[in-house]
């Protein structure tokens, strides 16, 4: 843990933490924003958010689920948005682009510099996570959220927020595997819900779903083109 620590305080990447060029980097924020919404605005098509681990081999069912989701919601008209890396993203991005549709990665800067991965027919680099959220939240109309790690949740519990708050407009949230979500929502349920945290129509905001094609039955419901 001491040496994650002292790593990841000597890493370029965490200069951010400081106070030194507070002013300049404001510049790289706007300039971060400006490249986004001038990409992002050009699409003429509405978007599906789809996120999970990076982490997810290739052969595994997830990946496979994932290509298979991407691909039928492309050959509808559907645009992907993915974080544009490894594991459930680039499966995403895949589908997308085998389904003929608009394949876009949203990548980010890491320590360990995660690639962009090759499917993406859009791909556009971020430095700040909370500019690439506000890429995700503000052009797509729905998050599908494949199985994921602390990422996912924060992308999850962000987008719950701004939903609830009514600070950005209701769009449909789909978590798809039961076995992997479903002790979150149990917990949710026995904690939020019962210690009155959250309102019970805030769970209405969740479509837990297995099936492949109920996925992209509810995104055709919800989401016209």
């Amino acid at each position: 843990m001491e040496e994650r620590w002292r790593k990841s305080r000597e890493s370029k990447y965490c200069l951010d933490n400081g106070v030194v060029g507070d002013s300049w980097r404001m510049f790289r924020i706007m300039g971060e924003f400006v490249e986004g919404f001038d990409n992002m605005s050009a699409i003429n098509v509405p978007c599906v958010t789809i996120y999970g681990s990076a982490r997810t081999p290739v052969d595994h069912p997830w990946y496979e689920m994932t290509v298979n989701i991407a691909s039928a919601l492309a050959e509808e008209g559907y645009g992907i948005i993915t974080g544009g890396g490894p594991g459930i993203m680039e499966a995403a991005n895949k589908g997308a682009s085998e389904g003929g549709g608009l394949s876009v990665g949203l990548n980010i800067s890491l320590p360990h510099e995660q690639a962009p991965n090759p499917y993406a027919n859009m791909s556009i680099e971020f430095k700040y996570f909370f500019v690439r959220k506000v890429m995700f939240m503000k052009y797509s109309m729905a998050f599908i959220c494949m199985p994921g790690g602390f990422g996912s949740m924060d992308e999850l519990f962000e987008s719950l927020t701004l939903i609830q708050t009514q600070r950005i407009k209701p769009f449909p949230i789909l978590l798809v595997g039961s076995a992997f979500w479903g002790g979150l929502i149990d917990w949710i349920k026995e904690q939020f819900l019962a210690n009155g945290t959250i309102g019970e129509d805030d769970l209405d905001l969740i479509y837990v779903l297995d099936d492949p094609e109920e996925v992209v039955d509810l995104i055709k419901t919800r989401v016209v083109l």
